[in-house]
């Protein structure tokens, strides 16, 4: 387990269980390999909670070769979690310059082809951490990224900060698989309409329920419910009662329950639209799962 860097926050208890949902979900993008708060709790303690919530499962996702590998066995092994492995966008530049670049490609290439694996990501460009002396690896590492997906008929899992007309020329320009999720949607309301005329699916995460997030509410309310996912991005954007503590898969009915009524409409019903979308773009969490490799 990695432990997640020390900050200012306050509180760092993990927050309570919420009521549990009567319609379960998944949890579409988690890094449970990420030790946090005062009192770190196993992934397997995470998803027993997730399970007494209504959180029937998880995609679990890789940044780099060492969490890509762990997230593949771990899914090999826990019926209630998927994998997603990757290169995030701000590790090509340092692989790239230190000559590794090709061969962490080739290893996320191999992880891909595992049955439990079933996406690629999380992936894209991050042009508010990397300047422009990096954006050529980014490029060279999203593309591929892309190519693997495509090869191996899995989704794409993008990360996109401060990058949406770089990320949609370049899925536009090489072809975007035929599943391809914006984690963490950060767009408006034209972005969001964009994504919807591709057919690219939207996951919103706990910051759609802060104060500020204005902009992404209006991108919700007009994206097309048979593209909206839900996530966590935890131990990161802990949904509001509990903004600043740790994120865990078992607050996604938090976020879920803001979405629903934002958008004026039954929990149970967007649950359910929620569900069937999220087993569309990856399969269903209950294939066996196989001996870890």
């Amino acid at each position: 387990m990695r432990t997640r860097e020390p900050s200012e926050r306050g509180d760092q208890a993990y927050p309570p269980l919420p009521e549990a949902l009567v319609v379960p979900v998944y949890d579409n993008h988690t890094h449970l390999e990420i030790a946090d708060g005062d009192d770190p709790i196993d992934f397997r303690e995470q998803l027993d909670r997730a399970s007494a919530v209504g959180v029937r499962g998880v995609v679990q996702v890789g940044t780099d070769v060492e969490t890509s590998r762990w997230s593949a066995r771990q899914a090999a092994r826990e019926p209630r979690m998927l994998a997603a492995v990757a290169l995030h966008p701000n590790e090509a530049p340092e692989l790239a310059a230190a000559g590794e670049l090709d061969d962490a490609l080739a290893e996320i290439a191999e992880l891909a082809t595992w049955p439990r694996v079933r996406a690629v990501g999380e992936t894209g460009l991050d042009f508010f951490r990397t300047g422009e002396d990096g954006r050529d690896a980014q490029y060279r590492s999203f593309e591929a990224h892309i190519a693997i997906a495509k090869e191996n008929g899995i989704a794409l899992q993008i990360h996109d900060r401060d990058a949406h007309a770089e990320v949609v020329a370049t899925l536009k320009r090489v072809g975007a698989p035929e599943r391809t999720v914006f984690h963490c949607f950060s767009g408006d309301a034209e972005f969001a309409r964009l994504c919807a005329d591709n057919g690219w699916y939207m996951s919103f995460a706990g910051n759609v329920t802060f104060k500020n997030a204005g902009t992404l509410r209006e991108a919700l309310e007009v994206a097309p419910r048979a593209l909206l996912l839900v996530e966590t991005d935890a131990p990161y954007l802990t949904p509001t009662p509990y903004r600043g503590r740790p994120n865990a898969p078992y607050l996604v009915p938090h976020t879920l329950r803001a979405m629903a009524a934002h958008l004026g409409t039954d929990v149970s019903m967007l649950a359910a639209q929620i569900s069937s979308n999220t087993e569309l773009v990856y399969g269903r969490w209950e294939d066996d799962a196989v001996e870890a490799r």
